[in-house]
């Protein structure tokens, strides 16, 4: 019996500092690591009228030039999609990437969780919603050639803001965000809105059955669509050391993607 309570109390010591050690990890994260603002050279205002941060980016020129809304993953508005901005802003697209925490940035998968779960999806929506509107009032803009691509949490919120804006929007790029696996939840999308759909095989957080059965829905509607499933790739499989790797899945889903662009949002 002695030993039972032994063995319980350690267990309770190992879990009380496995708790301690993840938030002190939390709090670092939040609150001494990187910055949302390191990576932010832009400022508009939001639907509840907060001041927001973005990365606004633009190709050489007066416009009016094609237009992504790039929204980021769960870590929030890091340094990775700065990069991947520019790259589509290489390729002549003006690119606002919001930070949709609204100040706040993680690196660790505890931190990241926390501001996944912590922000309310009310306030991700109208911050979306703003970031929309606002990258189609710049005057390098041309209001009528945008799309949304979005990673992980940021292509869920990219599928969420092409149904409630499909008329705002010439198309949606979705990597491994979660989907809508029923007909009647992508019906807004029935105006020939466009949708690539890029999502690994091995990915554990998107099945493979709900990836078919979203291609599925879109198909049963008759909307435009590209569903693509790469072999043994998992979550999350591009960043921005791989995206222009020749011979890797990232590098084929990034000139996709490029292509589906250009086919959506060229005159």
């Amino acid at each position: 019996m002695i030993w039972f309570k032994r063995i319980g109390l350690v267990a309770l010591g190992t879990l009380a500092l496995l708790i301690v050690v993840i938030g002190s990890v939390m709090v670092y994260d939040l609150n001494a690591g990187p910055q949302t603002a390191d990576n932010s050279n832009t400022r508009y205002i939001s639907g509840d009228g907060i001041e927001q941060l973005g990365y606004l980016t633009a190709p050489a020129g007066t416009g009016p030039f094609p237009a992504v809304l790039l929204l980021h993953e769960w870590w929030g508005l890091n340094a990775e999609m700065t990069v991947l901005a520019d790259a589509l802003a290489a390729e002549g697209y003006v690119v606002l990437a919001p930070d949709v925490y609204r100040g706040r940035l993680a690196t660790t998968v505890p931190g990241a969780l926390y501001l996944r779960l912590g922000t309310p999806a009310d306030q991700v929506n109208s911050d979306v919603d703003a970031a929309l509107a606002h990258l189609r009032e710049l005057e390098n803009v041309d209001g009528t050639r945008i799309a949304s691509l979005g990673f992980c949490f940021g292509g869920a919120n990219a599928m969420q803001l092409a149904l409630r804006q499909p008329q705002n929007l010439a198309g949606t790029i979705i990597y491994y965000g979660s989907v809508e696996t029923e007909g009647e939840g992508v019906r807004p999308l029935v105006n020939q809105h466009p949708i690539l759909g890029i999502f690994g095989e091995a990915d554990s957080s998107i099945p493979v059955t709900n990836v078919r059965a979203f291609e599925a829905a879109l198909n049963s509607l008759n909307i435009p669509n590209e569903i693509v499933i790469y072999p043994g790739e998992g979550h999350a499989f591009l960043n921005e050391h791989n995206y222009n790797q020749p011979g890797t899945a990232a590098a084929d889903a990034w000139q996709r993607t490029l292509v589906f662009l250009a086919e959506n949002l060229r005159p």
